[in-house]
């Protein structure tokens, strides 16, 4: 007997919460960093909106596992810009206790990669085959 589904839910949720807490701290206190980091690329500014679809939307589908795969995809290429963005500088850094300096965003980027390579199971809204999974 194994806990497959389990294990996808916990991730999903695990990934999925810990990054709408982000988006939601943006959502509240604005995003004026993400707008100077995009800025600073010489990107227009209309493309650091793209953090609520990556912080927000995204987790919330992680959340309930609908679309999940998209989803998951969404916030891989969401932390590969935002490490491109905001964290290239520290990408070979350790920290200062130790560890990757970059632990919290490799924890997104792989753990969204793994989710979009399982999918969401079936303890979810779209079901372990589900159309919308």
């Amino acid at each position: 007997m194994t806990h497959d589904n389990a294990g996808k839910l916990v991730l999903r949720l695990t990934i999925g919460v810990l990054l709408l807490l982000h988006g939601l701290h943006k959502l509240m206190y604005g995003m004026g960093g993400v707008s100077s980091l995009v800025a600073s690329q010489g990107w227009p500014h209309f493309i650091a909106y793209g953090v609520y679809i990556g912080e927000v939307l995204a987790p919330v589908l992680l959340i309930l596992g609908l679309y999940t795969r998209a989803a998951a995809f969404i916030v891989v290429c969401h932390m590969l810009v935002a490490i491109f963005l905001a964290h290239m500088g520290q990408l070979f850094q350790l920290g200062n206790n130790g560890g990757w300096r970059l632990e919290l965003q490799g924890l997104f980027l792989f753990g969204a990669f793994a989710i979009s390579l399982l999918g969401a199971g079936r303890y979810s809204v779209g079901g372990a085959g589900g159309r919308y999974n």
